[in-house]
């Protein structure tokens, strides 16, 4: 009797590669909520202007952008596991510096390399899960590394209310080497993807140029910037506005906002969970639709809702839709790109999408201050409808198709 394992096995290798690239997303999510309410605190002690703040942000995600694109052609070019296993000890190295910084400028310069780190997790982890795992549940397992991110965010919503006033700014940063230090030590049992390990290594030049092998890629590629870009903006342009607009509208202060933000980010979890499972029995594009069309309605309604109750449970319904598409993108990726240059295009479109999205609460802020928040959030609205065409136009379906 052959003891060769079916395309269908799920291995133990399949589970920790999963549990691995979950924690290391966990670890992205944790460090931009915390980061979020650090913000007042690290203003305070370091006396910084409001632009210094936003320049913490924008130094991180400027490191992310360049750290995804960097790590994830080197993944291509020298294997999953070995490509993570830096980056998760350069965001753990250079968070704890963050704790230990003694000017605005070395706090900058530790922010950029953290950010480094932090951009080759989404593509490299949703990589190594999707070539590890059955084509039949690739888009579940996608979405559950994409619950790794909102795990993170969730645990940073809870703890940073209650410890932030005990440990302050610098002690919050020791706490964010924990996910890193615990998605390390699981990274160290993981073995490279077999379907890795069949493939000649290629150059991080021949990866690139995979991702505009021909007219047809190279329509793919515009569709997943546009795609990815429109995930990020929406996401950051609702999050980061949304405590500041809820205790503007219900006066909850810090414990109560963070609670409707966490029932937000509870519905987030839930779309992205729902999504896996559509998306592997209907497909990918159907499945993106439903979810467009979703938050292109939701964030128009939400934006209209004023007691208390209303904006709780539509919160939680906008969040299924803006956020629960973030675990297809893992599976729809590794489908459209081949192994020598899969997680150059998960780690390079993810992050020009991510870049591109680092533009919404600047964008958001500026409309809301002049025109208020129902006109910022129809601003949304018109991106989930050219993110429809988009998918219609420039994306095809290849849902279960062997990786090649």
């Amino acid at each position: 009797m052959s003891t060769t394992a079916s395309p269908e096995t799920i291995t133990p290798e399949a589970r920790r590669a999963l549990l691995g690239s979950a924690v290391g997303y966990a670890m992205d999510g944790f460090d931009l909520l915390i980061l979020g309410f650090m913000v007042g605190p690290i203003a305070h002690a370091l006396h910084l202007v409001p632009a210094q703040v936003g320049a913490l942000f924008t130094y991180t995600l400027v490191g992310a952008v360049v750290g995804g694109i960097l790590f994830g052609t080197l993944a291509d070019r020298l294997g999953r596991v070995r490509v993570l296993t830096w980056t998760i000890v350069l965001f753990a190295v250079f968070t704890g510096a963050c704790a230990l910084a003694q000017s605005y400028t070395q706090l900058l310069i530790f922010r950029a390399i953290a950010g480094l780190g932090l951009g080759g997790e989404f593509g490299i982890g949703m990589t190594l899960a999707a070539e590890a795992w059955p084509a039949s549940q690739r888009a579940r397992v996608s979405s559950y590394v994409g619950l790794g991110w909102q795990a993170g965010v969730l645990v940073a919503a809870l703890v940073t209310p209650a410890l932030l006033p005990l440990i302050g700014w610098r002690g919050m940063f020791a706490v964010g080497i924990i996910p890193a230090l615990a998605a390390f030590l699981i990274r160290r049992r993981l073995h490279e993807p077999a379907l890795f390990e069949r493939r000649h290594a290629t150059s991080e030049a021949q990866s690139l140029r995979l991702l505009v092998a021909d007219a047809a890629t190279a329509r793919i590629s515009l569709g997943m910037i546009i795609l990815c870009g429109v995930q990020n903006f929406g996401y950051y342009g609702v999050m980061i506005w949304l405590p500041s607009y809820l205790n503007g509208k219900l006066h909850l202060g810090l414990v109560g906002t963070a609670t409707w933000v966490v029932v937000t980010i509870l519905g987030m979890g839930l779309g992205i969970w729902c999504f896996g499972i559509l998306a592997d029995r209907v497909g990918r594009r159907p499945s993106f639709m439903g979810y467009m069309l979703g938050a292109a309605i939701m964030v128009v309604v939400y934006a209209h809702l004023a007691t208390p109750g209303a904006l709780l449970i539509g919160g939680a319904v906008m969040g299924f839709f803006i956020n629960g598409m973030l675990g297809g993108y893992g599976a729809l990726m590794s489908e459209l790109y081949p192994t020598a240059a899969r997680a150059t295009a998960q780690n390079v479109l993810f992050n020009i999408g991510r870049f591109i999205g680092g533009f919404g609460p600047v964008v958001v802020g500026g409309i809301l201050a002049k025109h208020g928040f129902p006109t910022a959030i129809a601003l949304l609205a018109v991106l989930y409808v050219i993110d429809l065409i988009a998918l219609a136009l420039l994306i095809p379906e290849r849902r279960g198709a062997a990786l090649t």
